[in-house]
């Protein structure tokens, strides 16, 4: 029997996915407790139904970290936010981060909550990069779409923090919903902010609904709703995504891509196929690789 290693993260390059070999860990399966209607991790069975922490994670890890090599970033999580509000009594995610700090390996969170400042004695002991999603400043807008999750100005005030500790910090700005937080004025007045507060990265991308989207939006913004469906009907399934027209995509990425740029700030996009645009890689790992020249994927 071949002993267990980190998982690798795997994406479909059919979905444009340009994210460098790293490995993942989802200290929580289920659905996220942030409630986000266009969460994206409702199409894959391990993440539906009640929250399940991963309890069995504290003894396995250490295993499977030794039996891990190259030591290549280790992201806490793809699917389901690695802080939970039920992650400050758990505190799964530090054990676990407790153990890959142990064994040196570099360290991507993406989380949408600043419960991640707790951790940062542990962050600041190897290569750690933290990306925060922020998809809009106006409280509204982020109750509308993001009802559980911290709001907007917790967020700012984990990344002022983080960064003047001297954590890398990466903005996800993800996604982008045509017609409710694509409105020019207030991205720029977003990115400005994130400058201002010391985030070295913006990585934007547009929304990519998954089925059943369209009625959860029905449900909460029925005008909304109708609007994007007209839209998206000139768009294609990839991956079980459906995405915007590329000419639409191109439009808001270059656009977006400018106002990011005139900040000096880097500039990514996600699973956009427009690499071309972009000014480094869009996951963040960047800011916490350690060169090695051995590959394993």
């Amino acid at each position: 029997m071949s002993q267990k290693k980190l998982p690798k993260f795997n994406s479909p390059k059919e979905a444009f996915c340009t994210c460098p070999p790293k490995y993942n860990l989802n200290p929580y399966l289920g659905r996220c407790s942030h409630g986000c209607v266009y969460c994206y991790a409702v199409k894959f069975p391990s993440f539906v139904g009640p929250l399940k922490p991963r309890y069995h994670l504290i003894e396995a890890v250490e295993a499977m970290v030794k039996n891990t090599k190259p030591k290549l970033p280790v992201m806490l999580s793809d699917s389901t936010d690695p802080y939970q509000p039920i992650e400050e009594k758990l505190r799964l995610t530090r054990k676990c981060l407790e153990v890959l700090v142990k064994y040196g390996f570099p360290i991507l969170i993406v989380t949408k909550s600043n419960l991640v400042v707790r951790d940062l004695d542990l962050l600041t002991k190897t290569r750690s990069v933290v990306a925060i999603t922020i998809t809009t400043f106006k409280d509204e807008i982020a109750k509308q779409i993001e009802p559980k999750a911290p709001l907007p100005e917790k967020r700012i005030k984990a990344i002022h923090f983080l960064a003047r500790k001297n954590i890398p910090v990466v903005v996800r700005i993800d996604p982008i919903i045509p017609f409710l937080n694509d409105d020019e004025k207030d991205f720029k007045l977003l990115v400005s902010t994130l400058a201002s507060v010391g985030v070295k990265q913006v990585t934007v991308s547009t929304l990519k609904p998954v089925k059943g989207f369209f009625k959860k939006m029905e449900k909460i913004n029925p005008k909304l709703s109708e609007k994007l469906k007209k839209i998206y009907s000139r768009g294609r399934w990839i991956a079980g995504y459906l995405y915007l027209p590329e000419e639409l995509r191109f439009k808001y990425i270059k656009k977006f891509r400018s106002i990011v740029l005139s900040q000096n700030l880097n500039f990514a996009s996600c699973r956009e196929n427009l690499p071309q645009l972009n000014t480094t890689i869009c996951d963040g790992t960047s800011y916490c690789q350690i060169q090695t020249r051995l590959r394993i994927f």
